[in-house]
């Protein structure tokens, strides 16, 4: 089996309507593929620092396609992103991608994600977001997380003040041959489990998955 070279294929988060987990055949990964190609945001606002949906349905597939390998092929566990598979009822609906560099010594996560439009305003984006941070934070040990939203981007901003982040300054970007705001947002452990607001259930994660994220010599708690 594959997970018994790439152990962190075994590491399932469940919450009450969603399952991430890692594709498990290579007709998930284009069912993924299939969801970007179908849509993930307004063309009028571009949500991502890297505007892999620019271009039409079939490029923003194969980005997402190429993107995967990428992520697993440059795994290293000093410096690894998780690129879960978001799942409703079987079906990818998006991304959530959990990442850490030197996580052993600096105890920090960075956080991004997508959600194709025929499923957003449903409360996923929340619920998978917080499925990540309770990995992050119960299991792993994290002292803090952080994300970032461009200007506009309202509902990414609505999840990371739900679950309790803090603004945590701002940066200036180019996009796309344009200015774009990027407000930063951080979160502490005590913030976290101050605004807990789903049941996360976690699957797999034993110490050659640990060992996996640079936590092999490490205590996760």
């Amino acid at each position: 089996m594959l997970a018994d070279h790439l152990p962190i294929h075994r590491l399932r988060l469940r919450t009450d309507r969603l399952e991430l987990r890692l594709p498990a055949s290579f007709d998930e990964i284009a069912a993924l593929a299939d969801a970007a190609a179908a849509g993930v945001h307004d063309p009028d606002f571009m949500p991502f620092s890297i505007p892999w949906t620019e271009g039409g349905p079939a490029k923003a597939a194969r980005s997402v396609a190429l993107w995967y390998h990428r992520a697993i092929g440059r795994w290293d566990e000093d410096d690894w992103g998780f690129p879960f598979t978001v799942f409703r009822d079987g079906e990818p609906i998006g991304v959530q991608v959990i990442a850490g560099k030197r996580f052993a010594v600096v105890r920090e996560v960075d956080t991004g994600s997508w959600i194709g439009r025929a499923h957003q305003g449903n409360g996923y984006g929340t619920e998978m977001r917080a499925a990540v941070l309770h990995l992050a934070f119960a299991e792993l040990g994290a002292e803090t997380a952080r994300s970032g939203s461009y200007d506009g981007n309202d509902p990414s901003e609505r999840v990371s003040r739900r679950l309790g982040y803090r603004p945590d300054g701002e940066e200036f970007h180019e996009v796309q041959g344009k200015r774009r705001h990027l407000h930063r947002w951080r979160l502490s452990r005590d913030d976290w489990d101050a605004n807990r607001t789903h049941d996360v259930a976690v699957e797999g994660l034993d110490g050659e998955v640990l060992a996996m994220l640079g936590l092999g010599d490490h205590e996760s708690e």
